[in-house]
């Protein structure tokens, strides 16, 4: 919800493949950088009753939770993980 298909972040470190993680249930978002490498940094897990949401958007070296984009993500990922 208030979140464009495409939004990018202006600059970041690339984290890259392979993350060891088990598989999600979904990848939600899936960075991309210009060398072809890429990164699931957004992953949900369905654990019994319970919900995981993964999110990597950067690090505080840039101002990235200030952008609204990260912002309203986990403000959606708050709602969603507390519905019962």
């Amino acid at each position: 919800k208030g979140i464009p298909a495409k939004w990018s972040i202006a600059k970041t470190e690339m984290y890259a493949e392979p993350f060891h993680v088990p598989q999600p249930d979904e990848v939600i978002f899936e960075e991309h950088w210009a060398k072809g490498e890429h990164f699931r940094s957004g992953c949900v897990w369905n654990i019994g009753k319970g919900r995981v949401f993964y999110f990597r958007p950067g690090h505080e070296t840039y101002p990235i939770f200030l952008q609204s984009e990260p912002l309203q993500i986990m403000e959606n990922a708050a709602r969603w993980l507390s519905k019962p």
